[in-house]
């Protein structure tokens, strides 16, 4: 991990320490226009916060009241068991897609200071720092020393980020075909390749090809993992993630292009509208089921994060609403730090000795008082550090 000192005053260059800053540089192809970016810091921000305490407060609704809104967007805040797509399906391809925008002006960024060399081995640098932290995430969780982060986000991310940014300098085109080859291969190995007693095009949970392998080379440790019977998958799955940064590292190049911000923002939504009808028409072939990361469970969440990606473009940089975006930007500005401390450190239970007496005299409201303020004690740690430029990354 490394901490920073950096201005993050809005209208700075960069785009956030955690996944490399929006700056343009001034070529014929790049917008010579240097601002940050403030919708991907905000978009970043919008993710983050359903990972640092924004979920729970959502999911506390449920004992707070009986009603058809709050049970929808406690619905919505919880995985889909199997088979399906909710909310909550979206958060980490959305992480996945922000990781490959990124990529493109971190490596503008530092092509000013650094040789080729210097800047491949910062990326594989933080590739190892980021799957690292992964092991140390899960050592912690099952209290003991594990190399492999089962089915969780900072492993997939290290890998995905580290491939992205190897073809980064390659043509658009190249991207595509990577990133489509990666799905359609994906796709057709679970559609004919079968395993022992299970056959092939089988998508059935805890009963399917993905299972099978993290059986084979994960056993001892699946067996005894809390959430195994939830059918999460590890390596086989990790490999589909791989196109969704690549997405977004096409979109980061887009956004440093020449074109209008207002084109640029047409053809994100553009690309969003149609990975989630690609997806949607793949779904009666190929089930859309997260803990797969099946293509078309690939290709809907890619579209759905181009989405929403592009209302923040639109809204932020395009309109020029920025104002707004600070509590989101406090929150994406240390994006892994949160996630870690969220993590490993038992905040609820620490904030738990403060809150729970005044919790227990507010009956159904309770659970939403007790989560509201350890949301509100990690948004004033984030605010603390962003006041003081101080940004912790990989």
């Amino acid at each position: 991990m490394a901490t920073t000192i950096s201005n993050p005053n809005l209208g700075k260059e960069g785009a956030g320490p955690e996944a490399g800053k929006s700056e343009a540089i001034d070529t014929s192809v790049m917008s010579p226009k240097k601002e940050r970016l403030v919708s991907l810091d905000a978009f970043r921000g919008f993710i983050m916060l359903w990972l640092a305490g924004g979920d729970a407060v959502i999911q506390s609704l449920h004992p707070a009241g009986n009603n058809p809104v709050f049970n929808f967007l406690v619905y919505e805040f919880n995985h889909t068991p199997w088979r399906g797509l909710r909310f909550y399906d979206c958060i980490w391809p959305s992480f996945m897609l922000m990781v490959g925008i990124s990529i493109p002006f971190a490596v503008a960024k530092r092509s000013k200071s650094q040789t080729e060399s210097q800047i491949m081995w910062h990326a594989v640098r933080r590739a190892i720092v980021l799957f690292l932290l992964g092991s140390v995430r899960e050592s912690l969780f099952l209290g003991h020393p594990y190399l492999i982060e089962l089915s969780s986000a900072l492993q997939p991310i290290a890998i995905a980020y580290l491939v992205a940014f190897l073809i980064s300098r390659k043509s658009i085109r190249i991207q595509a075909a990577v990133a489509s080859l990666i799905l359609l291969g994906y796709a057709l190995l679970l559609a004919f390749v079968g395993a022992p007693g299970i056959p092939a095009g089988t998508y059935e949970l805890n009963h399917n090809l993905v299972n099978y392998v993290d059986l084979i080379y994960l056993g001892p440790h699946w067996q005894v993992w809390p959430y195994a019977h939830e059918g999460w998958g590890t390596i086989l799955s990790t490999i589909p993630t791989i196109s969704t940064t690549i997405f977004g590292l096409m979109i980061g190049e887009l956004l440093m292009s020449s074109r209008s911000k207002t084109a640029k923002a047409k053809i994100i939504a553009a690309a969003g509208a149609s990975g989630i009808a690609l997806g949607w028409i793949l779904s009666p072939f190929i089930p859309v089921v997260m803990k797969m990361w099946t293509t078309s469970y690939g290709v809907m969440t890619a579209g759905w994060a181009c989405l929403v990606f592009a209302l923040f473009f639109w809204f932020i940089d395009v309109q020029g609403h920025k104002r707004w975006t600070l509590p989101l930007v406090v929150i994406g500005m240390n994006a892994i730090f949160i996630y870690m401390f969220m993590s490993i450190i038992p905040i609820g239970r620490i904030v738990g000795v403060f809150s729970s007496p005044i919790a227990a005299r507010l009956g159904s409201l309770g659970p939403l008082c007790s989560a509201l303020s350890v949301f509100a004690v990690a948004w004033l740690l984030l605010f603390w550090m962003y006041k003081r430029n101080i940004f912790i990354k990989a």
